[in-house]
């Protein structure tokens, strides 16, 4: 499982926003939208957090279903281009730019997302960033999102978190698990450097 891809830490961020600019929102997003369409009236309004949000792949697909999106991320410069984007709605739209470590977040919210995002927190602070996610979604809010399994190329980093799939089964036990998907193989990263992967895709109701 040796790859040739930095260590998190070590990642060029501008390089990865280049890379990925113009590819679609996240499935797991959008099986968690349609479930929640299925779910509450359209005209009802709905509040998400898009945690480690980028440059807003998965913040403008939130906002074109008329969502209220509060978008974060630790980087300054993926808020810019977020903001720099012209396929954004502003009035429907807050940014906050904060690290994991610091995280707070309102409460009583529809959806959390968190797209490839929270293995980046660092392992001694994600039981406190975990809390916080459940805490601050209503009875029935939903999460969707990535974390990374025990067997990833960047286990073992001090900059990251990953999890066992028993792990993972615990963490969601404050959750209804409604799509759940375990991803096992040798690839890229987004910018082109080899690397294994071992990752958990995920939805989930909360209880």
């Amino acid at each position: 499982m040796n790859a040739t891809a930095p260590a998190p830490s070590e990642r060029d961020w501008i390089a990865y926003y280049n890379a990925i600019a113009g590819r679609p929102p996240r499935a797991t997003l959008l099986q968690a939208l349609d479930l929640i369409d299925a779910e509450l009236p359209a005209d009802l309004p709905k509040f998400a957090v898009d945690l480690g949000c980028g440059d807003g792949r998965d913040t403008v697909a939130l906002l074109q279903r008329q969502w209220h999106v509060l978008a974060i991320d630790g980087e300054e410069a993926a808020i810019a281009r977020l903001l720099s984007r012209p396929d954004i709605q502003l009035d429907l739209l807050q940014t906050r730019i904060e690290r994991f470590e610091a995280l707070t977040l309102p409460r009583s919210l529809d959806l959390i997302n968190a797209s490839f995002c929270l293995p980046f927190c660092p392992a001694i602070a994600f039981p406190s960033l975990w809390q916080t996610i459940t805490q601050a979604l209503r009875p029935g809010g939903r999460f969707s999102g990535q974390l990374f399994g025990d067997r990833d190329s960047w286990c073992g980093t001090l900059k990251t978190t990953h999890h066992t799939r028993e792990q993972v089964e615990a963490l969601l036990a404050a959750f209804d698990v409604e799509f759940f998907e375990e991803e096992e193989h040798a690839g890229k990263t987004a910018i082109g450097e080899d690397k294994y992967w071992h990752l958990f895709h995920i939805v989930a109701r909360k209880k």
